[in-house]
């Protein structure tokens, strides 16, 4: 099988043009604010965010924020320090270890973890994963929790609701709390948040409602992964964050973007999403893609359903009275 390709061409260098006016013009002028704040993990999506960023506004106007705590990867300073450099922006560095801590993260965590492995010791290593695999069979969206020891010897066990709940809810607590201290930094500048999400995790649901999903402007969110790759290629992001496995970096041991949730390459997943929305049908796309109907068509409705399953985190507040139906209004004046 060959690898899967975007169907129509990327113009990277147009797209960052693009992108710069138009993150010059939401700051300055919709916004009011003198410059942009950036959430830096070490990863792809951040450091393009952030070049981007520089790039309309100047290197001056731009500050990352690094925001690690006890269970992340030493790599993600590292390499957040690194891009800091190459921009020659300001890196403000926010250990929020005893923040969570005093919010009772890691203990509200750590007690759903024990309910399923009693021995299990604080600071040892596991991780979520879901088990569905569309290019392979048709498997429910199930979460498994692995426990890794010393040795990198593996258990897993499948996750009841109410234990994936807890364990989930209490870890959503950093994105929430980076959302905080990036705020901070906004306001004592009169800054922007500039969010770090792509359409991948807005819409298919990967993100946290007011954590990593809160931001005052979103320049990358109408942009698959693999799109993404290829503007950080030609802003000439470093080659350690682009060859860098997207990563969750949330729970004590590592586990990738593609094994907590999205359980396809990107690749694949973002050309045949490409395809679904120029409307072609499961049978043109196998046959584009060098994939069984079969394969296409499991995709197709895995993103379809994690679409559908999370267009509440998508909505804004609801509001009373709730909107009239459209026409409605026209009607009753009539």
């Amino acid at each position: 099988m060959r690898k899967p390709s975007m169907h129509q061409v990327f113009n990277a260098e147009q797209t960052s043009a693009e992108l710069e006016r138009w993150i010059r013009s939401s700051i300055q002028q919709r916004l009011k604010k003198r410059g942009a704040v950036v959430g830096l993990s070490g990863g792809i999506d951040s450091s393009v965010v952030a070049s981007l960023c520089c790039r309309a506004l100047g290197p001056q106007r731009v500050v990352g924020i690094a925001m690690p705590e006890k269970d992340s990867s030493p790599e993600s300073l590292t390499l957040a320090r690194r891009l800091a450099q190459q921009l020659n922006i300001e890196l403000a560095i926010e250990d929020l270890t005893p923040a969570l801590e005093g919010l009772g993260a890691y203990h509200r965590r750590d007690a759903a973890v024990r309910r399923i492995f009693p021995d299990y010791r604080e600071g040892q290593g596991f991780k979520i994963t879901l088990q569905s695999r569309p290019l392979e069979s048709n498997t429910l969206n199930v979460f498994q929790i692995t426990r890794v020891d010393e040795q990198g010897g593996e258990e897993s066990v499948r996750l009841n609701y109410a234990d994936y709940a807890q364990i989930v809810a209490a870890s959503n607590m950093k994105q929430r709390l980076r959302m905080t201290t990036l705020y901070f930094h906004a306001e004592q500048r009169n800054y922007a948040v500039a969010g770090t999400g792509n359409k991948n995790e807005i819409q298919l649901g990967f993100f946290v409602k007011y954590g990593d999903g809160g931001s005052d402007l979103a320049p990358i969110g109408h942009l698959y992964k693999s799109q993404i790759f290829q503007l950080a290629e030609f802003l000439r992001i470093p080659g350690e964050i682009i060859s860098r496995k997207p990563t969750t970096d949330t729970y004590p041991a590592e586990v990738t973007q593609e094994d907590f949730f999205f359980r396809v390459a990107f690749s694949t997943l973002d050309a045949i999403w490409e395809e679904m929305e120029n409307g072609r049908d499961a049978e043109t796309i196998a046959q584009r893609l060098q994939l069984s109907p079969q394969q296409a068509q499991r995709v197709m409705n895995d993103i379809k359903q994690k679409h559908t399953n999370t267009q509440y985190l998508r909505l804004p507040p609801l509001t009373f009275p709730p909107p009239a139906p459209e026409g409605r209004d026209e009607e009753q004046s009539g």
